[in-house]
């Protein structure tokens, strides 16, 4: 009798262990999102924490992982590491990503339609285009400072802007977003000459006295949208997330306010309360993204 009962506990145990580690097992996968970003370009940081309030309160496991640069990020996405890249730049700065990843990955919709690079000065420095800083090397110390290595708009900058316009007497100074912006404003400071990469949409456009230089070559390439990118087969895994990232826009001032609220506001460290703050402003956002 003894041995009947424990053959039986045994048995009920073992059905209820994998009836239950089959359902949370399957919860836990459709309710867990990973995004992915490049913490210093804004733009994707801004967003990311966006859809982390607005998954977490459809009842998502929302995790942010920190990439240093481009290339790791996009190969996270490919591997499933990553499921999603909430702000791509798929159609000029990310084009050489999309072209190696492009069958592992999953396009879900453009939000913002006139994202741009650019190459800008102060707005006291007397020149106004690409082409002006041919010969003028001796002006900005023979620099452009740049961001990232890795990033999109460095390899347009050295490929196609530089040679262009025959910048040969420039060095381009790369390391990060943080360092360009730690120059930038150490120069308009101190109301020094300064050429530095920068793009739309960016907070640093209006924080600092900076123009953006007209590019008669068209080397940095035409507008471009930011995209939501993810693993490929997100879509059908993820049928009503999907149609989320469909329906998600933004317009220059719902851009410039969420950006603004996160990076300057509140800062580092209160991305989560900025959200708050900016989701309040607009209060039919999370209805719109329902259809």
């Amino acid at each position: 009798m003894i041995a009947g009962l424990l053959a039986l506990s045994t048995t009920a145990v073992a059905c209820g262990s994998e009836d239950g580690d089959a359902g949370n097992g399957g919860d836990s996968a459709d309710k867990s999102i990973t995004l992915g970003i490049i913490p210093s370009w804004t733009d994707g940081l801004s967003t990311a924490y966006l859809w982390k309030n607005v998954l977490e309160g459809e009842g998502y496991e929302v995790e942010i992982k920190e990439i240093a640069e481009a290339a790791p990020l996009y190969t996270g996405v490919a591997k499933g590491d990553i499921d999603v890249y909430p702000s791509a730049w798929p159609q000029v700065t990310h084009a050489s990503y999309m072209e190696e990843y492009g069958d592992d990955l999953e396009d879900l919709g453009a939000y913002y339609d006139s994202a741009k690079l650019t190459l800008a000065v102060p707005e006291y420095t007397d020149i106004d285009s690409i082409a002006d800083l041919t010969g003028a090397a001796d002006r900005f110390g023979g620099r452009i400072v740049g961001i990232e290595p890795g990033a999109g708009l460095t390899k347009v900058t050295q490929e196609s802007v530089m040679p262009g316009y025959g910048l040969d007497d420039y060095e381009l100074v790369t390391s990060s977003t943080t360092a360009m912006l730690a120059e930038l404003k150490s120069a308009t400071k101190a109301e020094e000459d300064i050429v530095v990469t920068l793009w739309k949409p960016f907070w640093a456009n209006s924080e600092f006295p900076v123009k953006e230089l007209e590019d008669p070559e068209g080397a940095l390439g035409e507008a471009e949208t930011l995209n939501a990118i993810a693993t490929e087969g997100f879509a059908e895994e993820h049928p009503e997330l999907a149609e989320m990232f469909g329906n998600f826009k933004l317009d220059d001032a719902a851009y410039g306010a969420l950006e603004n609220l996160v990076v300057n506001e509140y800062g580092s460290g209160k991305e989560e309360e900025a959200i708050e703050a900016w989701l309040e402003e607009n209060p039919d956002f999370v209805d719109s993204l329902k259809g």
